[in-house]
């Protein structure tokens, strides 16, 4: 998307195998205690709530539109099931943090004002716009849309992130306005190197001669919510990235987020009815993760998580962090010195492979959505290297997303609809995402997903792309009342982005040529029961086996898909070690009586044995099956297979 090049630097995160030198791993709580952890915060804030009426308030904190409902925060947080990571925010915490003392008051009133004016002037021109009959009119568009991107790059930070959250919500904002948001600009002059140096200094709690041998005298890059400067470690002579977050952005990003909500309130019943969306909701998603990204000490627990999961991937490099030297406003990590990703002629000249590199990118992605279901929420150019050894790093982990195990299925789920055609059941994982309210009637948007599918897929893989979707969808947005949840939005962003950085190294690359061979492998050797069902659906279609698709998978995880420019082409690496398949399939079989009994139709269907199509797979399968591990594999699950054998026939008696 857009290349906000100073940005990376200055989001620029990063952890490393060495990160053990200086502190143990941090270990994240288990999913299932994430409800109880949420409902006693709810009950901690009621107890709050409770005891705050016994004070007297000022009157401003009991004017009417000041209230906080929480309706909508309670909605995200069911929604948020998805994610682990520690939240910091919520309604009362805003509404304290903007009204809570006389002080805080005035600087919200002056705030507020300031942003009535700007918004009021930008609004009275669309206004004007739409008497003159010039409200749709393209050079004009382009001309608004062009006025709202510097509007919200003179607001600061909170709009300038606002901005880069609309340019990815179709169901919020009309695609011309999205199209020019794309290029919204991160970059802000630097704050003074003096306060940067007295934060850092104040955070450290020693002066920077102690820590540091050296430090550049001026920032490397600057963007909205910090700046970053290159240093040298006095105690290991290593090079780090020191991020410093700009002082007073917080007070103002709070100040920014009770009066967006109190808007929201305003307009929430228009929204709901018009758009399908609620106002507060989205305000609230789009707080939450920009809490997030102040907070330095969590982005220094996400690149200990990045650095976990791909922990031992050769291909893959998650640079340290040094905690002991961090704090919530300052961040010390490992520099990075790579080249650019999109930079195809520095690549080249550095002699790396450049069809390898791209097809490592997409796995490494594909990897953090349904492999870890921890995912970075904004890969553009300036966040992820090339490094001469032929690896891939990435930088800025402030804005990662989190998949719980429940969203991932649904995800392949939708996933398998499509390669299946199943365009009812894909309407239905609309309900499921959250892309449409409970109870929905999604009867109507079945034609419409069958004609998007197929346009876009064309008359092959070759010609599908996310772009061509994202664009066709935009436009199903205003039919129907979808709203994007701000996860999805994050996943879809990724996508694009990443699509968008490999058809710069290469204009012919596409995309499901390289991801395809990824998913098939996941699908046939995934250990992962809830893959095995998904892999049933994708092989079943019509109550009819699909022998071709079987095999499609097994050549594709085999050998790749050969593309244009070589992408693709190369072999997966690592052998494609089908045992373990092989061993549960047959345990799944002997205990799913449906199961077999569709295998068992598929072997005789058209009145016919199908020996040929099982000796061929036979021969694409044999050199990748070992038999003596499966054979005593199914040596130790005898036991219990026998046992639910047992239990499978004394229930078909009982019941008979």
């Amino acid at each position: 998307m857009n290349e906000r090049c100073a940005r990376s630097l200055a989001g620029g995160a990063s952890t490393s195998g060495r990160a053990s030198q200086h502190f143990a791993p941090l270990v994240r709580a288990p999913a299932a205690a994430q409800p109880r952890h949420r409902a006693s915060r709810r009950g901690l804030t009621v107890q709050v709530r409770a005891a705050a009426t016994v004070v007297e308030r000022p009157f401003w904190q009991n004017l009417p539109w000041f209230s906080t409902q929480r309706d909508a925060y309670e909605q995200l947080q069911m929604e948020m099931g998805y994610c682990n990571i520690r939240q910091q925010y919520s309604p009362e915490l805003v509404r304290q943090r903007a009204i809570g003392s006389p002080k805080a008051f005035v600087a919200l009133m002056g705030r507020g004002t300031q942003i009535g004016t700007e918004v009021g002037r930008f609004l009275f021109a669309l206004w004007a716009d739409g008497l003159s009959g010039q409200a749709d009119d393209s050079v004009t568009v382009k001309k608004r849309a062009t006025e709202l991107r510097d509007l919200l790059t003179r607001l600061g930070p909170t709009f300038i992130k606002a901005g880069q959250v609309l340019a990815n919500r179709p169901d919020i904002l009309r695609e011309d306005y999205m199209n020019e948001l794309c290029v919204l600009q991160d970059d802000v002059p630097p704050f003074a190197d003096e306060q940067a140096f007295g934060l850092i200094e104040a955070s450290l709690g020693r002066p920077l001669g102690e820590v540091f041998s050296s430090i550049s005298e001026r920032p490397i890059a600057a963007a909205s919510l910090g700046q970053v400067y290159k240093a040298v470690l006095r105690d290991t002579g290593e090079e780090v990235a020191v991020k410093v977050q700009r002082p007073g952005v917080e007070p103002l990003i709070f100040r920014d987020i009770f009066i967006f909500r109190t808007l929201g309130s305003f307009i929430n019943g228009w929204s709901l009815r018009r758009l399908g969306c609620n106002a507060e909701l989205i305000v609230d998603e789009f707080g939450e993760k920009l809490l997030e990204e102040l907070d330095y000490v969590q982005e220094a627990r996400n690149i200990l998580d990045f650095y976990a999961n791909f922990e031992g991937d050769p291909l893959v490099k998650i640079p340290w962090v040094r905690r002991d030297l961090s704090g919530p406003q300052v961040l010390v990590m490992e520099w990075i010195d790579g080249i650019r990703c999109t930079d195809v002629d520095a690549i080249k000249a550095s002699g790396l492979d450049l069809p390898s590199f791209i097809r490592t990118g997409v796995v490494s992605g594909l990897r953090q959505l349904l492999e870890f279901g921890l995912f970075h929420g904004d890969p553009h150019p300036g966040n992820i290297f090339a490094l001469r050894d032929g690896r891939i790093a990435y930088v800025d982990f402030g804005n990662v997303a989190e998949l719980s195990q429940s969203n991932k299925e649904i995800l392949i789920d939708a996933v398998v609809h499509a390669v299946n055609k199943d365009y009812p059941g894909m309407a239905g994982d609309f309900i499921k995402l959250g892309f449409l309210a409970q109870g929905t009637n999604v009867q109507p948007l079945v034609p419409a997903l069958e004609k998007i599918w197929a346009d876009s897929l064309g008359q092959s893989l070759a010609d599908f792309n996310f772009r061509t979707v994202t664009s066709k969808f935009n436009e199903l947005v205003y039919q129907y009342p979808i709203r994007i949840p701000e996860r999805y939005s994050l996943v879809i962003r990724s996508l694009l982005t990443q699509e968008g950085i490999c058809l710069t190294l290469n204009p012919e690359f596409h995309f499901l040529e390289v991801a395809y061979p990824y998913v098939a492998r996941r699908l046939l050797t995934d250990e992962d029961p809830a893959l095995r069902s998904r892999l049933v659906q994708v092989l079943f279609s019509d109550n009819r086996f699909q022998w071709d698709r079987l095999e499609n998978l097994l050549r594709l995880a085999k050998e790749g898909i050969g593309g244009p420019g070589g992408v693709g082409a190369a072999a997966l690496p690592g052998g494609l070690d089908l045992s373990a398949t092989v061993t549960d399939g047959a345990r799944v079989v002997l205990l799913d009586d449906e199961l077999r009994r569709q295998l068992l139709r598929a072997f005789t269907e058209d009145d016919r044995l199908h020996v040929e199509e099982l000796a061929r797979l036979f021969r694409m399968v044999q050199s990748d099956i070992d038999m003596p591990r499966m054979v005593q594999s199914g040596v130790r699950q005898l036991p219990t297979l026998a046992r639910q054998l047992a239990l499978g026939w004394s229930d078909k008696v009982l019941a008979s």
